[in-house]
């Protein structure tokens, strides 16, 4: 046996890694899944809060089932909110609308049960800006203790690995195909998966792409599958990536007419990975949507994307997660952690990032919140097709970069 130093070592995990071929999958699920109904409904109470208490404290858990909409959780505002309303727009919005196929979940006929209550004074007072008894400071601390990862890379201009952009892209393109073209025969509830195939660590070729589509009755599975190659998955897709063994399983059932929330219960943050990188980049298990941004779940898990995106945009590194983790009513992490898998600029250390980062955000739950200005109501904003790699988010700003740069 002989000693290696860590850069050594570092460097032939790289090479090994690097050689390897491998297939990676990544799925996402569209407006109609029932998680995802529940997911739109949470962040509609949220953002109704926000809109007239920007320090209102949510937590609140959908739960849907056949023509039942169930509301629990937590909830401390001066809102005064009609939740009957938010609740059948954020359903209609989505689209379950049509009396004839959406007889059971309908957005004017499911039946509302609240079971909403306000926070726990126990809670509140760890988060609150305020001295207490047994609490070791006054300042904001974290809503709870938790584990959050981010990441970024450059597999795609989104900075985001490509498999679940891929998959967000198909089910994208077909809500705008249902919603803004008009293609009657589709219904809300759809999922897709993309396996991407990489060869010493570069995209090589798309292996396969899978979309199952709710669809009406009348309309034949021959016209759905021809629809979903022609008119979404080649027009979306890079036709680069695509061979003639690229293979397409469209609705492999063969019958896709029931779904939603009268096929299958639903529930708030249960797309966690749908929702992130699709299991390319760590998860710390927290999920985000119905969540104000005092719940680090949420909010950190935005910052660490928004710090490890800017790493990657400042030219740091080609590939970076950061994770990060706090304990509630504490106002500081207890951990801070940098990995680039070998990818630092040359000269770099992750450590190094790692200061600069530090230098340059502060990883604080009360200035991740002022940082990003999320006292606001934009959570309706993120819930679908992926909570990162869209415009306009805070957290996808890279106006930080130099100023990395600058703290190297």
């Amino acid at each position: 046996m002989f000693n290696l130093d860590r850069q050594a070592e570092t460097c032939i995990l790289i090479v090994f890694l690097m050689s390897k071929s491998f297939i990676f999958s990544s799925e996402s699920v569209g407006e109609g899944h029932p998680d995802k109904v529940s997911d739109s409904i949470s962040d509609s109470v949220l953002d109704a809060c926000l809109a007239q208490d920007p320090k209102s404290r949510v937590a609140c858990e959908t739960l849907v089932k056949s023509d039942q909409v169930v509301l629990a959780g937590e909830i401390t505002t001066k809102a005064n909110l009609d939740y009957d309303k938010i609740v059948r727009d954020a359903i209609r919005e989505i689209g379950y609308i049509d009396k004839e196929d959406d007889e059971v979940f309908h957005a004017d006929d499911v039946q509302i049960t609240n079971y909403l209550t306000t926070q726990s004074p126990d809670i509140a007072q760890g988060v609150d800006a305020a001295a207490a008894e047994g609490k070791d400071t006054a300042e904001q601390g974290a809503g709870d203790q938790g584990i959050m990862f981010g990441y970024a890379c450059t597999q795609t201009p989104e900075l985001m690995p490509a498999p679940i952009m891929y998959a967000h892209r198909l089910l994208r393109e077909l809500a705008h195909q249902r919603k803004v073209v008009g293609v009657n025969w589709l219904r809300p509830d759809v999922k897709s998966q993309v396996a991407v195939e990489y060869v010493d660590g570069q995209i090589k070729e798309i292996k396969n792409v899978v979309i199952s589509t709710q669809h009406t009755e009348s309309v034949k599975h021959s016209q759905i599958k021809e629809f979903c190659v022609e008119e979404v998955i080649k027009k979306v897709l890079p036709t680069e990536l695509m061979t003639d063994k690229t293979e397409f399983l469209i609705n492999p059932t063969g019958k896709f007419v029931i779904g939603g929330p009268q096929g299958d219960a639903g529930l708030t943050g249960r797309k966690i990975i749908v929702d992130t990188y699709g299991g390319w980049g760590r998860h710390g298990g927290g999920a985000f949507s119905g969540k104000d941004p005092s719940k680090v779940d949420r909010s950190a898990a935005y910052f660490t994307r928004w710090v490890a995106k800017n790493i990657v945009a400042a030219g740091l590194a080609t590939e970076c997660e950061l994770q990060v983790a706090y304990a509630i009513g504490y106002p500081y992490p207890t951990s801070i952690k940098v990995e680039t898998f070998g990818t630092a600029k040359e000269g770099l250390t992750d450590e190094a990032i790692a200061e600069a980062a530090q230098k340059v955000f502060s990883f604080k739950p009360a200035d991740i919140v002022s940082q990003l200005d999320l006292l606001r109501p934009i959570y309706r904003e993120s819930t679908h097709y992926g909570h990162f790699a869209k415009e306009g988010l805070p957290w996808e700003s890279t106006a930080k970069a130099k100023e990395l740069q600058a703290a190297l």
